[in-house]
């Protein structure tokens, strides 16, 4: 199955390093974009516990991680254009 993703998708995909063939699923692409985002958080957890930063610097990292992953708040069943 062809997929044609939405422009903006495509976009955030990029950014994070996810280049997709036409048939890749979206479900897979998602789950390779949560595996980044996913060790993003891991890292800046481990940063905080050998006390590189504060709680609260912590949770401002965390905001900014979630803010640059605006695909993941997206379900994938509106990541591809209308047939």
């Amino acid at each position: 199955m062809i997929y044609r993703y939405k422009p903006e998708v495509l976009e955030q995909l990029a950014t994070h390093g996810v280049i997709r063939k036409p048939t890749t699923p979206p479900t897979t692409a998602r789950a390779v974009v949560n595996d980044i985002y996913r060790y993003e958080l891991r890292l800046l957890r481990d940063r905080y516990l050998i006390g590189e930063f504060s709680k609260q610097a912590y949770y401002d990292k965390v905001v900014e991680v979630r803010n640059r992953y605006p695909v993941m708040g997206m379900l994938t069943r509106y990541w591809t254009l209308e047939e």
